[in-house]
């Protein structure tokens, strides 16, 4: 039976956490660690991660630690409230730690401190910010970095199938690692064709929809999606409503935005994990994905996510076009 991908960042800290602390601060000194409660009343993520630690060098402080997906434009302000929250509960000295998995999209920069200054008072909040992808591998298996290795693929140097092969025998050869491999698995899919990865690691595409990291990706193409429908659903409906009513043409731009940004995270979403697993599509597949209804572009990511290749998604779409074209004959 395929072990749950449905693992999050306490629990890849909690398996190491001296080790995770003295990469996270660069202090080998760093001699005791231990996860505590980082909930508070008005700020609270799966992805935090507190740490009581302690060393000659530093004493007794906290590292608080954020693993987000993607660098998010406004984690200056978490991290602020975070580091504040941590101190005031707990009466503790705060290293507060950013750790981002995989690069940002588009324009979104890369933010490394809180600073502001308002009718003369200032405020400055720095925090440490690690990019894994600029991490290089060999500091995994050299430093015993059991949280990162179901990151191995993604790291820098790590996209090759030894990379890979060493950190599945490290996860096979410890039960209490059992859990990580679904997990390396998902993120071997990131860099390896989908035969490579069930050849080594003989993963399974359902458990690893369970994965968080899994839903933060798809929830992520959802939001773009909407966020682009709306805008465009809102610019055609304030443009009829010059015709026809503003009232009434807003009503329309929203309902046709709604429905546009679900087609178009849908499509998006799906060109994007296409072209993931079997490399560049044709542009003939391309141009009759974008002709598929809402209901039609999610068969096809069904498809899409468990074929073995390239082939079996153009056939089944044909096979849908086909059977579009006989339903709409009169």
């Amino acid at each position: 039976m395929p072990h749950s991908a449905d693992i999050g960042s306490k629990r890849l800290v909690a398996l190491k956490p001296i080790a995770w602390a003295r990469w996270l601060t660069d202090d080998p000194t760093i001699e005791t660690g231990e996860l505590v409660t980082g909930e508070f009343q008005w700020l609270s993520r799966t992805e935090d991660v507190l740490v009581k630690v302690v060393s000659p060098q530093g004493g007794r402080f906290l590292i608080a630690n954020e693993i987000q997906l993607r660098p998010d434009r406004h984690i200056d302000l978490r991290m602020r409230a975070y580091a504040a929250l941590a101190e005031e509960r707990y009466r503790l000295r705060v290293y507060p730690v950013v750790v981002n998995i995989l690069p940002p999209r588009g324009q979104t920069p890369i933010i490394d401190r809180y600073q502001s200054e308002f009718m003369g008072l200032i405020a400055r909040q720095d925090f440490k910010v690690i990019n894994l992808w600029e991490e290089p591998v060999s500091l995994v298996f050299e430093r015993d970095l059991t949280a990162l290795l179901p990151f191995v693929p993604i790291l820098q140097g790590g996209q090759t199938e030894g990379s890979l092969e060493q950190a599945l025998r490290l996860i096979r050869a410890d039960q209490d690692m059992a859990e990580l491999e679904p997990l390396l698995a998902f993120f071997a899919s990131f860099v390896f064709d989908t035969e490579t990865v069930q050849r080594i690691m003989r993963w399974d595409m359902a458990v690893l929809r369970e994965s968080p990291w899994y839903q933060e990706i798809l929830e992520e193409g959802l939001e773009r999606g909407l966020e682009q429908g709306l805008e465009r659903g809102l610019e055609q409906g304030l443009e009829r409503g010059l015709e026809r009513g503003l009232e009434q043409g807003l009503e329309q731009g929203l309902e046709r935005g709604l429905e546009r940004g679900r087609r178009l995270e849908r499509e998006e979403l799906l060109v994007r994990i296409l072209k993931r697993r079997f490399g560049d599509a044709p542009a003939e597949l391309s141009q009759q994905i974008s002709e598929l209804e809402t209901e039609q572009l999610s068969e096809l990511l069904d498809v899409v996510l468990e074929a073995s290749s390239l082939a079996q998604v153009e056939a089944f779409l044909r096979a849908l076009l086909a059977n579009e074209s006989e339903t709409n004959q009169p």
